[in-house]
């Protein structure tokens, strides 16, 4: 069973509406909502806080829902986050690098200027996405 019908599920067991979980665990009535129909799933500590809310264990929540875990895991994995953040840092600077030697090499050229600066404007752009996708 998915974790969106095991939180509606527990709710209602609970005797409690969606505004009521809201209200208890800081969140909105629609985002309870969203994670009762699978829209959006919850973090750690919201499944946490349901798991208690509930008094159900998180291996009842969270065993079974394979999307559940892989969001999980890809949320709470800082190590990975971090990896790719510094791969695609380092990307940059390669790419920035090889741009400007590029252009030591071939001077008074209009046009290969503009194409560097587009492609320094494209990975800075693609890097700046990555940062602003982590938070």
């Amino acid at each position: 069973m998915e974790i969106g019908k095991k939180l509606k599920n527990a709710r209602v067991q609970s005797g409690m509406t969606q505004e009521n979980v809201a209200e208890k665990i800081n969140v909105s009535r629609q985002t309870i909502s969203n994670w009762e129909n699978e829209k959006s799933y919850p973090d750690i500590i919201s499944v946490i806080e349901l798991s208690n809310l509930y008094s159900i264990s998180l291996d009842v929540l969270l065993k079974g829902d394979e999307k559940m875990l892989e969001h999980l895991e890809e949320s709470t994995n800082v190590v990975k986050s971090n990896k790719k953040m510094i791969w695609a840092v380092i990307a940059n600077i390669i790419i920035v690098a090889m741009l400007v030697i590029l252009n030591a090499f071939i001077p008074d050229n209009r046009y290969f200027l503009a194409g560097i600066f587009c492609l320094m404007v494209i990975s800075s752009s693609a890097l700046l996405y990555q940062i602003i996708k982590r938070f």
